[in-house]
Protein backbone atom coordinates (compact mmCIF):
# COMPACT_ATOMS: atom_id res chain seq x y z
CA UNK A 1 0.00 0.00 0.00
CA UNK A 2 1.08 3.35 -0.74
CA UNK A 3 0.76 6.85 1.41
CA UNK A 4 2.34 9.39 3.58
CA UNK A 5 0.23 11.52 4.94
CA UNK A 6 -2.75 11.83 7.34
CA UNK A 7 -4.68 14.04 6.14
CA UNK A 8 -7.04 12.83 3.30
CA UNK A 9 -5.09 13.94 -0.12
CA UNK A 10 -8.20 15.17 -2.66
CA UNK A 11 -10.92 13.82 -0.72
CA UNK A 12 -10.28 10.17 -1.15
CA UNK A 13 -12.25 7.65 0.79
CA UNK A 14 -12.04 3.99 1.13
CA UNK A 15 -13.36 2.26 -1.31
CA UNK A 16 -14.11 -0.56 1.91
CA UNK A 17 -15.82 1.66 4.42
CA UNK A 18 -15.56 4.84 3.34
CA UNK A 19 -13.58 6.58 6.00
CA UNK A 20 -11.30 9.17 4.95
CA UNK A 21 -8.03 7.44 2.86
CA UNK A 22 -4.31 8.02 1.96
CA UNK A 23 -3.21 5.00 1.10
CA UNK A 24 -3.88 3.37 -2.49
CA UNK A 25 -3.61 -0.70 -3.82
CA UNK A 26 -0.38 -0.73 -5.42
CA UNK A 27 -1.89 -2.93 -8.46
CA UNK A 28 -3.95 0.04 -9.35
CA UNK A 29 -1.42 2.56 -9.33
CA UNK A 30 0.58 0.10 -11.87
CA UNK A 31 -2.22 -0.03 -14.19
CA UNK A 32 -2.68 4.08 -13.78
CA UNK A 33 -6.19 3.45 -12.58
CA UNK A 34 -8.24 6.65 -10.97
CA UNK A 35 -6.91 6.79 -6.89
CA UNK A 36 -11.13 7.43 -6.32
CA UNK A 37 -11.61 3.92 -6.94
CA UNK A 38 -8.30 2.43 -5.53
CA UNK A 39 -7.57 4.14 -2.29
CA UNK A 40 -8.25 2.50 0.84
CA UNK A 41 -7.88 3.68 4.92
CA UNK A 42 -5.65 0.95 6.24
CA UNK A 43 -4.02 -2.22 5.58
CA UNK A 44 -6.77 -4.08 7.21
CA UNK A 45 -9.60 -2.86 4.47
CA UNK A 46 -7.55 -4.06 2.05
CA UNK A 47 -6.96 -7.07 2.57
CA UNK A 48 -10.58 -7.61 3.78
CA UNK A 49 -11.77 -6.10 0.41
CA UNK A 50 -9.36 -7.53 -2.06
CA UNK A 51 -10.95 -10.99 -3.25
CA UNK A 52 -13.64 -8.66 -4.26
CA UNK A 53 -11.53 -5.53 -5.23
CA UNK A 54 -9.15 -7.48 -7.47
CA UNK A 55 -11.79 -7.70 -10.31
CA UNK A 56 -10.64 -3.96 -11.01
CA UNK A 57 -7.43 -5.19 -12.18
CA UNK A 58 -8.80 -7.57 -14.56
CA UNK A 59 -11.70 -5.08 -16.16
CA UNK A 60 -8.61 -3.08 -16.12
CA UNK A 61 -6.95 -5.40 -18.48
CA UNK A 62 -9.89 -6.49 -20.71
CA UNK A 63 -10.37 -2.25 -21.33
CA UNK A 64 -6.68 -1.99 -21.80
CA UNK A 65 -5.58 -1.52 -25.97
CA UNK A 66 -3.27 -4.61 -25.59
CA UNK A 67 -6.55 -6.14 -24.36
CA UNK A 68 -8.53 -4.55 -27.50
CA UNK A 69 -6.24 -5.66 -30.26
CA UNK A 70 -5.21 -9.20 -29.60
CA UNK A 71 -8.50 -9.91 -31.24
CA UNK A 72 -12.32 -11.20 -30.52
CA UNK A 73 -13.21 -10.84 -26.92
CA UNK A 74 -16.39 -11.64 -24.80
CA UNK A 75 -17.45 -11.61 -21.14
CA UNK A 76 -16.19 -15.60 -20.81
CA UNK A 77 -12.46 -14.35 -21.10
CA UNK A 78 -13.34 -13.16 -18.12
CA UNK A 79 -12.51 -17.37 -16.94
CA UNK A 80 -9.87 -17.66 -19.21
CA UNK A 81 -7.97 -14.45 -17.68
CA UNK A 82 -8.48 -15.69 -13.94
CA UNK A 83 -7.12 -19.01 -15.04
CA UNK A 84 -4.13 -17.33 -16.74
CA UNK A 85 -3.37 -14.29 -15.30
CA UNK A 86 -1.32 -16.04 -12.57
CA UNK A 87 1.25 -17.07 -14.94
CA UNK A 88 1.52 -14.47 -17.79
CA UNK A 89 1.25 -10.44 -17.22
CA UNK A 90 -0.36 -9.49 -20.34
CA UNK A 91 -2.67 -10.25 -22.72
CA UNK A 92 -2.96 -12.86 -25.19
CA UNK A 93 -2.25 -14.53 -21.47
CA UNK A 94 -1.61 -17.99 -23.82
CA UNK A 95 1.82 -19.28 -25.46
CA UNK A 96 -0.08 -20.62 -28.35
CA UNK A 97 0.95 -23.70 -30.25
CA UNK A 98 -1.01 -23.30 -32.93
CA UNK A 99 -3.27 -21.57 -35.30
CA UNK A 100 -6.57 -21.90 -32.77
CA UNK A 101 -7.86 -18.69 -31.06
CA UNK A 102 -10.70 -18.60 -29.05
CA UNK A 103 -14.26 -16.79 -30.21
CA UNK A 104 -16.80 -15.32 -27.75
CA UNK A 105 -18.29 -17.31 -25.96
CA UNK A 106 -22.03 -17.41 -24.61
CA UNK A 107 -23.68 -16.65 -21.32
CA UNK A 108 -24.04 -19.60 -18.97
CA UNK A 109 -26.50 -22.44 -19.32
CA UNK A 110 -29.40 -22.00 -16.87
CA UNK A 111 -30.40 -25.30 -14.79
CA UNK A 112 -33.78 -25.77 -13.72
CA UNK A 113 -34.28 -25.64 -9.69
CA UNK A 114 -35.65 -28.99 -9.55
CA UNK A 115 -32.48 -30.65 -10.46
CA UNK A 116 -30.10 -31.73 -7.67
CA UNK A 117 -26.73 -29.81 -7.86
CA UNK A 118 -23.23 -30.05 -6.58
CA UNK A 119 -22.34 -27.60 -3.92
CA UNK A 120 -20.28 -25.47 -6.41
CA UNK A 121 -23.50 -24.99 -8.60
CA UNK A 122 -24.60 -21.82 -7.12
CA UNK A 123 -20.93 -19.56 -6.28
CA UNK A 124 -18.51 -21.80 -8.32
CA UNK A 125 -16.50 -22.88 -5.28
CA UNK A 126 -16.41 -26.89 -4.65
CA UNK A 127 -16.89 -26.76 -0.84
CA UNK A 128 -16.67 -30.80 0.13
CA UNK A 129 -14.36 -32.05 -2.40
CA UNK A 130 -11.17 -29.87 -1.89
CA UNK A 131 -10.64 -30.87 2.15
CA UNK A 132 -12.29 -34.71 1.48
CA UNK A 133 -10.04 -37.09 2.89
CA UNK A 134 -10.57 -39.06 -0.70
CA UNK A 135 -8.43 -37.09 -2.02
CA UNK A 136 -5.19 -39.28 -0.90
CA UNK A 137 -7.67 -41.90 0.39
CA UNK A 138 -8.91 -44.03 -2.34
CA UNK A 139 -12.42 -45.03 -1.32
CA UNK A 140 -13.90 -48.62 -1.99
CA UNK A 141 -17.46 -48.31 -3.45
CA UNK A 142 -20.40 -50.27 -1.52
CA UNK A 143 -22.77 -51.92 -3.89
CA UNK A 144 -25.10 -49.16 -3.82
CA UNK A 145 -22.95 -46.63 -4.61
CA UNK A 146 -21.61 -48.50 -7.63
CA UNK A 147 -25.13 -48.73 -8.77
CA UNK A 148 -26.12 -45.26 -8.69
CA UNK A 149 -22.79 -44.39 -10.73
CA UNK A 150 -24.10 -47.44 -13.21
CA UNK A 151 -27.08 -45.39 -13.98
CA UNK A 152 -25.06 -41.73 -13.86
CA UNK A 153 -22.71 -43.01 -16.35
CA UNK A 154 -25.42 -44.92 -19.13
CA UNK A 155 -27.00 -40.98 -18.86
CA UNK A 156 -23.75 -40.00 -19.58
CA UNK A 157 -23.18 -42.27 -22.37
CA UNK A 158 -26.74 -40.98 -24.08
CA UNK A 159 -25.46 -37.26 -23.50
CA UNK A 160 -21.70 -37.71 -25.25
CA UNK A 161 -23.70 -39.71 -27.97
CA UNK A 162 -25.80 -36.67 -28.40
CA UNK A 163 -23.25 -34.56 -28.87
CA UNK A 164 -21.58 -36.70 -31.05
CA UNK A 165 -24.78 -36.78 -33.76
CA UNK A 166 -24.21 -32.90 -34.18
CA UNK A 167 -20.87 -33.10 -35.35
CA UNK A 168 -19.93 -31.93 -38.40
CA UNK A 169 -18.15 -28.90 -40.47
CA UNK A 170 -19.99 -25.61 -39.69
CA UNK A 171 -21.18 -26.28 -36.16
CA UNK A 172 -19.91 -24.65 -33.39
CA UNK A 173 -18.67 -26.11 -30.09
CA UNK A 174 -21.18 -23.50 -28.04
CA UNK A 175 -23.90 -25.40 -30.30
CA UNK A 176 -22.74 -29.09 -29.05
CA UNK A 177 -22.24 -27.87 -25.13
CA UNK A 178 -26.34 -26.53 -25.87
CA UNK A 179 -26.94 -30.30 -26.77
CA UNK A 180 -24.73 -31.68 -23.91
CA UNK A 181 -26.97 -29.05 -21.56
CA UNK A 182 -30.20 -29.73 -22.67
CA UNK A 183 -29.94 -33.68 -22.57
CA UNK A 184 -28.58 -33.88 -19.45
CA UNK A 185 -31.21 -31.20 -17.67
CA UNK A 186 -33.67 -34.02 -19.36
CA UNK A 187 -32.55 -36.92 -18.00
CA UNK A 188 -32.79 -35.25 -14.21
CA UNK A 189 -28.75 -34.55 -14.09
CA UNK A 190 -26.73 -31.41 -13.84
CA UNK A 191 -23.99 -30.81 -16.31
CA UNK A 192 -20.88 -31.29 -13.73
CA UNK A 193 -18.65 -29.11 -15.07
CA UNK A 194 -20.94 -26.10 -15.14
CA UNK A 195 -19.75 -23.04 -12.79
CA UNK A 196 -17.39 -25.95 -11.15
CA UNK A 197 -14.07 -23.61 -10.00
CA UNK A 198 -16.40 -20.76 -12.21
CA UNK A 199 -15.96 -22.97 -15.69
CA UNK A 200 -18.60 -21.35 -17.56
CA UNK A 201 -20.04 -24.32 -19.96
CA UNK A 202 -21.36 -27.60 -19.52
CA UNK A 203 -18.99 -29.76 -21.06
CA UNK A 204 -15.57 -29.34 -21.99
CA UNK A 205 -14.96 -29.39 -25.96
CA UNK A 206 -10.92 -29.16 -27.34
CA UNK A 207 -10.30 -29.02 -31.02
CA UNK A 208 -6.83 -29.90 -32.41
CA UNK A 209 -4.47 -28.75 -30.51
CA UNK A 210 -6.22 -27.96 -27.13
CA UNK A 211 -5.23 -31.10 -24.69
CA UNK A 212 -8.10 -30.66 -22.68
CA UNK A 213 -10.64 -28.83 -20.25
CA UNK A 214 -11.56 -26.44 -24.10
CA UNK A 215 -14.09 -24.49 -23.36
CA UNK A 216 -17.20 -24.31 -25.79
CA UNK A 217 -17.59 -20.69 -27.89
CA UNK A 218 -18.82 -19.63 -31.46
CA UNK A 219 -16.13 -20.68 -33.66
CA UNK A 220 -17.45 -23.34 -36.33
CA UNK A 221 -15.75 -25.98 -36.44
CA UNK A 222 -13.55 -26.92 -39.80
CA UNK A 223 -13.18 -29.72 -42.31
CA UNK A 224 -9.97 -31.29 -40.68
CA UNK A 225 -10.47 -30.59 -37.57
CA UNK A 226 -10.47 -33.27 -34.58
CA UNK A 227 -13.05 -31.99 -31.38
CA UNK A 228 -12.51 -33.98 -28.31
CA UNK A 229 -16.07 -34.15 -26.43
CA UNK A 230 -15.28 -34.46 -23.03
CA UNK A 231 -18.78 -34.89 -20.38
CA UNK A 232 -19.94 -35.44 -16.41
CA UNK A 233 -23.10 -35.71 -15.34
CA UNK A 234 -24.32 -35.34 -11.81
CA UNK A 235 -26.90 -37.70 -10.61
CA UNK A 236 -28.70 -39.26 -7.78
CA UNK A 237 -25.73 -37.62 -5.70
CA UNK A 238 -22.35 -39.42 -8.02
CA UNK A 239 -20.74 -38.24 -10.61
CA UNK A 240 -20.11 -39.69 -14.41
CA UNK A 241 -17.03 -38.71 -16.54
CA UNK A 242 -16.46 -39.87 -20.24
CA UNK A 243 -15.18 -38.34 -23.35
CA UNK A 244 -14.56 -39.70 -26.97
CA UNK A 245 -12.68 -37.40 -29.71
CA UNK A 246 -14.58 -37.18 -33.35
CA UNK A 247 -13.22 -36.77 -36.78
CA UNK A 248 -15.08 -33.39 -38.34
CA UNK A 249 -15.32 -34.01 -42.02
CA UNK A 250 -11.70 -35.52 -44.13
CA UNK A 251 -9.15 -35.53 -41.58
CA UNK A 252 -5.68 -35.50 -42.51
CA UNK A 253 -3.71 -39.23 -41.99
CA UNK A 254 -1.56 -37.75 -39.19
CA UNK A 255 -4.37 -37.21 -36.80
CA UNK A 256 -5.98 -40.24 -38.03
CA UNK A 257 -3.34 -42.19 -36.66
CA UNK A 258 -2.95 -40.17 -33.65
CA UNK A 259 -6.67 -40.78 -32.02
CA UNK A 260 -5.87 -44.12 -33.32
CA UNK A 261 -3.12 -44.61 -31.27
CA UNK A 262 -4.61 -43.36 -28.15
CA UNK A 263 -7.96 -45.46 -28.72
CA UNK A 264 -5.58 -47.89 -28.77
CA UNK A 265 -3.71 -46.43 -25.42
CA UNK A 266 -7.01 -46.69 -23.30
CA UNK A 267 -7.99 -50.45 -24.60
CA UNK A 268 -4.44 -51.58 -23.46
CA UNK A 269 -4.87 -49.95 -20.19
CA UNK A 270 -8.14 -51.12 -19.66
CA UNK A 271 -7.32 -54.92 -20.24
CA UNK A 272 -4.88 -54.85 -17.54
CA UNK A 273 -7.10 -53.57 -14.78
CA UNK A 274 -7.22 -55.83 -12.03
CA UNK A 275 -6.68 -56.53 -8.38
CA UNK A 276 -3.19 -56.65 -7.89
CA UNK A 277 -1.73 -54.36 -10.75
CA UNK A 278 0.12 -51.42 -10.18
CA UNK A 279 -0.74 -47.90 -10.84
CA UNK A 280 2.23 -47.76 -12.52
CA UNK A 281 1.64 -50.37 -14.78
CA UNK A 282 -0.95 -48.67 -16.58
CA UNK A 283 1.02 -45.49 -17.39
CA UNK A 284 3.79 -47.85 -18.59
CA UNK A 285 0.96 -49.84 -21.29
CA UNK A 286 -0.30 -46.38 -22.23
CA UNK A 287 3.63 -44.63 -22.22
CA UNK A 288 5.02 -47.66 -24.58
CA UNK A 289 2.27 -48.13 -26.53
CA UNK A 290 2.53 -44.24 -27.60
CA UNK A 291 6.22 -44.17 -27.68
CA UNK A 292 6.62 -47.43 -30.15
CA UNK A 293 3.44 -45.83 -32.29
CA UNK A 294 5.49 -42.90 -32.84
CA UNK A 295 3.68 -40.33 -30.04
CA UNK A 296 4.33 -39.06 -26.56
CA UNK A 297 2.07 -38.43 -23.81
CA UNK A 298 1.09 -35.24 -22.55
CA UNK A 299 2.50 -35.41 -18.27
CA UNK A 300 0.77 -32.29 -17.54
CA UNK A 301 -3.03 -33.92 -16.81
CA UNK A 302 -3.86 -37.60 -15.42
CA UNK A 303 -6.61 -39.22 -14.84
CA UNK A 304 -8.56 -39.36 -11.35
CA UNK A 305 -11.03 -41.20 -9.34
CA UNK A 306 -14.77 -40.38 -9.11
CA UNK A 307 -17.95 -41.10 -7.71
CA UNK A 308 -19.63 -39.06 -4.79
CA UNK A 309 -16.51 -36.37 -5.81
CA UNK A 310 -16.17 -35.04 -8.84
CA UNK A 311 -12.38 -35.90 -8.86
CA UNK A 312 -10.35 -37.78 -6.39
CA UNK A 313 -7.90 -40.50 -5.74
CA UNK A 314 -6.47 -42.14 -7.20
CA UNK A 315 -4.29 -39.93 -9.60
CA UNK A 316 -3.23 -42.08 -12.63
CA UNK A 317 -0.47 -40.82 -14.57
CA UNK A 318 -0.38 -41.71 -18.40
CA UNK A 319 3.35 -42.40 -18.34
CA UNK A 320 5.96 -44.89 -15.78
CA UNK A 321 5.53 -43.65 -12.48
CA UNK A 322 1.19 -47.68 -6.73
CA UNK A 323 -1.35 -51.43 -6.75
CA UNK A 324 -4.56 -51.47 -6.77
CA UNK A 325 -6.94 -53.67 -4.74
CA UNK A 326 -10.23 -55.28 -5.40
CA UNK A 327 -12.58 -53.28 -4.90
CA UNK A 328 -10.37 -49.91 -5.84
CA UNK A 329 -11.21 -49.57 -9.06
CA UNK A 330 -14.86 -48.64 -8.87
CA UNK A 331 -14.92 -45.47 -10.42
CA UNK A 332 -11.68 -45.01 -11.92
CA UNK A 333 -10.88 -42.95 -14.92
CA UNK A 334 -8.08 -43.17 -17.45
CA UNK A 335 -7.65 -40.83 -19.89
CA UNK A 336 -4.46 -41.03 -21.75
CA UNK A 337 -3.44 -37.84 -23.34
CA UNK A 338 -1.33 -38.68 -26.26
CA UNK A 339 1.10 -35.76 -27.49
CA UNK A 340 -0.33 -32.41 -27.38
CA UNK A 341 -4.05 -33.22 -28.75
CA UNK A 342 -6.00 -36.03 -27.66
CA UNK A 343 -7.64 -36.51 -24.46
CA UNK A 344 -10.03 -39.84 -24.84
CA UNK A 345 -10.97 -42.07 -21.45
CA UNK A 346 -13.74 -44.24 -20.53
CA UNK A 347 -15.38 -44.51 -16.99
CA UNK A 348 -15.85 -48.62 -15.73
CA UNK A 349 -16.17 -50.60 -12.62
Amino acid sequence: MAGDSDVPENNLFCVNCAKPANLQCPKCMNLKLPRAGSAFCSQECFKSSWSSHKSVHLKAKLSSPDTQNSGSLSEGWLYCLKSGQAWTPKLPYFDWTGSLRPSPISKKQIVPDHIDKPDWADDGIPKIEPNSVLQYTVEVKTPYQIERMRETCHIAREVLDAAARIIQPGVTTDEIDRVVHETTIAAGGYPSPLNYNFFPKSCCTSVNEVICHGIPDARKLEDGDIVNVDVSVYYKGVHADLNETYFVGNVDEESCQLVKCTYECLEKAISIVKPGVRFREIGEVISRHASMSGFSVARSYCGHGIGELFHCAPNIPHYVSGVIECGLMDGLMLQPMVNEVLNLSILFW
